[in-house]
């Protein structure tokens, strides 16, 4: 579904993100991205829904080069895949469900077919009755979930979550971490940045190692040792 082919990412001023990276993200796998603060965790999966584009190298997403997608073909591509930060990126001013609905109302979904995929998608997260809130009104717990519904409320084939329990406690780090699961098993495709390393080795999935831009080691599941 994804591939990396000798990619690197060199922002002005001459700092370089990453440097010939090359790896496969294969339909329906779930993958953890780790690394020192700095490695180009978050540049990599900017890299993938071309929020940035690379300097060298190609990016592929269904074998479409997405270095070379025009502009009007970037809500194309952003429609395929959900995005979850770590910082929420809510609009404080609109209701969770406003929120939630944003990428259905910007692909002009109709109304009803909002309403129902919303409600849907914030009952999943275990978030319905709050819907009418406001998101300065929740927890930072909550906001991360409201996050979450948000970026699957369109049924996104790819998800990519960057450090998505950075600032949650281990109790709901952990209840997240299966959700990810969950949508995993259903059969979408999972990259998810994160330096805790006790919960990816607990979920013992397939581990992409960043150290300063490179991509240090890409481990089998199988090889993944449990806490």
């Amino acid at each position: 579904m994804v591939r990396f082919e000798q990619v690197a990412k060199r922002y002005p001023g001459g700092i370089q993100a990453l440097g010939e990276v090359s790896f496969g993200l294969a339909r329906g796998e779930m993958v953890f991205l780790t690394g020192h603060s700095g490695a180009g965790k978050s540049t990599l999966l900017k890299l993938i829904a071309l929020l940035e584009r690379p300097s060298r190298g190609r990016v592929l997403f269904d074998g479409r080069n997405v270095g070379r997608i025009s502009r009007r073909q970037i809500p194309w591509l952003r429609r395929q895949i959900g995005i979850v930060f770590q910082d929420h990126s809510l609009l404080s001013d609109r209701r969770v469900f406003d929120n939630v609905a944003l990428p259905l109302v910007i692909a002009g979904v109709a109304y009803p077919e909002i309403r129902k995929r919303v409600r849907a998608a914030l009952d999943k997260v275990g978030l319905l009755e709050k819907e009418r809130m406001y998101p300065p009104m929740l927890s930072g717990g909550q906001q991360q979930r409201v996050g979450i519904a948000r970026a699957i409320v369109a049924k996104p084939p790819l998800l990519l979550a960057d450090e998505p329990t950075g600032n949650l406690d281990p109790e709901l780090s952990a209840e997240l971490m299966q959700f990810f699961v969950s949508l995993n098993e259903l059969g979408t495709t999972v990259l998810i940045a994160s330096h805790d390393l006790d919960l990816i080795r607990r979920l013992q999935r397939r581990v992409l190692v960043l150290k300063d831009g490179a991509l240090a080691d890409d481990v089998p599941a199988r090889q993944v040792a449990a806490p």
